[in-house]
């Protein structure tokens, strides 16, 4: 079992919610960690549809269990529990932990959110810092980094990440009555897929999928709301250039992204990679930030006349400009989004992110190889 850098307080927590992406190790990690639970599976349809007909049996189901954790595993199947979980919680002194892969249910249907009696966790697809030396850089850009690609040494890469995107991203969205035209919501998926790493632009992905503008905006809410799609904000503090306006978007997971990403001879092979490996350094960056509890903002910048900087970190005490580059080789012309932003900021540390061997210096910029940072990322950040 691989160290996991999530963590809490076992002993002094207060209930907790436990949000992730489906396959990031929850339940897995939860099973290795803590003992003697109560373990209630709403993916198990005896127990759901038990449960769905009457809230109020939990209650029945935690008679004769001893006043230690009750796991609650996808809790988004039933946002009624909730009612229930917080009388047990503040009635008999219940202990909850409420796992789930969406909070959008639970934010629609008004729920009771448990009114601060339960601190919010998110877990991650792996880290290359846990992996360690397990972690193989060009695994990880073709098939990411859920860990079941790690934990099983015959798996068939691809043949599970189909089932993972057609079980999961696919069909539990018409499971949960998420959308109702399976179709037009594949064919975004793979729309968006050609948006990864780039300026989201709504209308071209509607024009390109055939949907309907708003039902565009609504499906990349979607995206987030089921913990699968980051959106990138540009960076505007003391902003002295004209800036775009519109966010980065980007898919969870490398792998994923990979997957869901049509490829042709057409298709620059190049262009893939690159979304790629900027989609592994992202996710590194937004689970490190949060397991550590960096408080970094995570940002883009680039600017209408075409600089640009991969990623923007906004934290209290530094500020880290990164660019990324699927190359063997730092070249000046690589440099040049970095240098325009140390003249607009020149507190800020830039780095410069590539797939060569050596460390260098060049100018102001550290150029470091992927795998080392990666691998070493908490000490770059803090």
């Amino acid at each position: 079992m691989l160290e996991r850098c999530f963590n809490f307080n076992i002993k002094k927590s207060h209930s907790i919610f436990l949000f992730g992406p489906r396959a990031c190790g929850k339940s897995y990690w939860l099973a290795h960690n803590l003992k003697d639970v109560t373990y209630i599976d709403l993916l198990d349809t005896r127990v759901r549809m038990d449960l769905e007909a009457d809230p109020s049996r939990l209650s029945t189901y935690l008679n004769k269990a001893v006043k230690t954790w009750v796991i609650i595993d996808e809790i988004q199947k039933i946002p009624e529990l909730l009612n229930i979980v917080h009388q047990l919680i503040e009635k008999e002194g219940r202990r909850f932990i409420l796992t789930g892969s969406s909070a959008r249910k639970i934010r629609r249907s008004g729920a009771n959110l448990l009114a601060g009696r339960a601190l919010s966790y998110r877990m991650y697809p792996l880290t290359a810092f846990e992996l360690g030396v397990n972690f193989k850089i060009e695994k990880s850009l073709l098939y990411g980094n859920l860990p079941s690609l790690y934990d099983k040494q015959d798996l068939d890469y691809d043949k599970y990440l189909y089932t993972y995107v057609n079980t999961y991203l696919k069909e539990e969205v018409m499971f949960e009555g998420l959308t109702r035209n399976l179709g037009a919501f594949s064919r975004f998926l793979e729309t968006a897929s050609f948006s990864q790493g780039s300026t989201l632009n709504m209308s071209e992905v509607a024009r390109e999928a055939a949907i309907k503008v708003n039902t565009v905006i609504s499906y990349f809410d979607l995206l987030e709301d089921m913990l699968i799609s980051y959106r990138i904000p540009v960076f505007t503090k003391r902003a002295k250039r004209r800036l775009v306006s519109h966010p980065k978007f980007y898919f969870f997971d490398a792998g994923v992204y990979q997957h869901l990403r049509p490829k042709s001879i057409l298709d620059s092979q190049t262009e893939i990679a690159g979304a790629a490996l900027e989609t592994l350094i992202l996710q590194d960056l937004i689970a490190i930030n949060d397991y550590k509890d960096l408080k970094y903002k995570i940002y883009y910048w680039r600017t209408v006349s075409g600089s640009e900087v991969d990623f923007i970190l906004l934290g209290s005490k530094k500020l880290l400009a990164i660019e990324v580059k699927h190359s063997k080789r730092a070249t000046e012309k690589d440099l040049k989004g970095l240098k325009a932003f140390k003249q607009d900021y020149p507190e800020a540390y830039l780095l410069l992110v590539y797939l060569g061997q050596e460390n260098l210096k060049i100018n102001d910029v550290q150029v470091i190889p992927a795998t080392d940072f990666l691998l070493k990322l908490p000490d770059y950040l803090f």
